[in-house]
């Protein structure tokens, strides 16, 4: 992977890895429709501007609005509902754990979707590798919550899992602005009667205005760009592996602003998790050379990584 992915990817571990102690903090004053509005409309306030101004955007929606209603159901629309109600049972690391599982669905639906990327020896070791290390952090943390929603995270472990396929196989020339922005505004506006019919009668705290404020800026706004580039960048399946990072990001949170002790077998979870992210991004065989729209400067090759010359 090129050093633009690895920024990307260190990125997009650290983004969101974060959303879960955020998502806690904001749902327990806040119903889970109000947060998932909330965090849309921050972000497609900021983005429609930028996607407008790039121009084009009435072209794009006419031609890709079927993918995009899709990538916008599967990856917004139902996973960020599933996942915010599962965190009123569950504790933030253990949802940020259990949406680990993200890479291994994506492998196996990659295969329906005609996923051209090779998935050799040493990925699927990386893989196996992160998921061990997944396991080291889960065995401890899996308390509370019940089977709805455990339910609920598995839902949204199967839309994180679908989305990028989508992305890769039939958006990859719609730009990141025209293909956020819209989906941001139309869950948005899914979500706006819910929000209205359970908005808080009193002003939330301070901590719960700057979650629901972190969640639209930095975990919506800032982290789909910088994903949909990683996609690009990276291929689907590569992509997802940020899903490895995400939970020792939530532990360490944890950690550092819930005051959880930091314990021998994380770190050990932690080692294996960044070992198994590094083996599992592994550049695949290399193919032929072509153009791709988003940017004339750059090449793209058939295993999904987009390389600068």
């Amino acid at each position: 992977m090129t050093a633009r992915g690895w920024f990307l990817f260190s990125l997009m571990g650290v983004i969101w890895g974060i959303p879960y102690l955020m998502i806690k903090v904001a749902v327990d004053a806040v119903s889970p429709s109000t947060v998932v509005f909330v965090r849309c409309a921050i972000g497609a306030v900021l983005l429609l501007p930028f996607a407008l101004r790039q121009g084009g955007l009435p072209r794009t929606l006419r031609a890709y609005w079927r993918p995009m209603l899709a990538f916008a159901c599967i990856e917004i629309i139902g996973p960020w509902f599933t996942l915010t109600d599962a965190e009123r049972h569950l504790s933030s690391s253990t949802a940020g754990l259990l949406i680990a599982g993200v890479p291994i669905v994506g492998v196996v639906l990659a295969r329906f979707f005609g996923a051209t990327e090779h998935l050799g020896a040493r990925r699927a070791a990386g893989l196996a590798l992160g998921l061990a290390g997944v396991a080291v952090l889960t065995i401890p943390h899996l308390t509370g919550g019940d089977a709805r929603s455990l339910g609920e995270v598995m839902l949204t472990v199967l839309g994180y899992a679908t989305a990028p396929l989508i992305a890769a196989r039939h958006l990859r020339d719609v730009p990141s602005l025209h293909l956020t922005a819209p989906c941001l505004a139309l869950a948005a506006l899914v979500y706006a009667p819910a929000a209205a019919a359970t908005w808080p009668a009193h002003t939330p705290s301070v901590s719960v205005l700057a979650a629901l404020a972190g969640l639209g800026v930095i975990c919506t706004a800032v982290a789909f760009v910088a994903f949909l580039e990683l996609i690009k960048e990276a291929g689907p399946t590569r992509a997802t592996v940020i899903t490895y990072v995400n939970p020792a990001v939530a532990v360490a949170a944890g950690a550092l602003f819930l005051g959880e002790d930091l314990t021998a077998s994380i770190a050990v979870a932690f080692a294996l998790i960044l070992a198994g992210s590094v083996l599992a991004t592994a550049a695949g065989p290399r193919g032929t050379s072509r153009r791709v729209p988003w940017s004339a400067r750059q090449t793209s090759r058939a295993d999904g990584r987009v390389e600068s010359p």
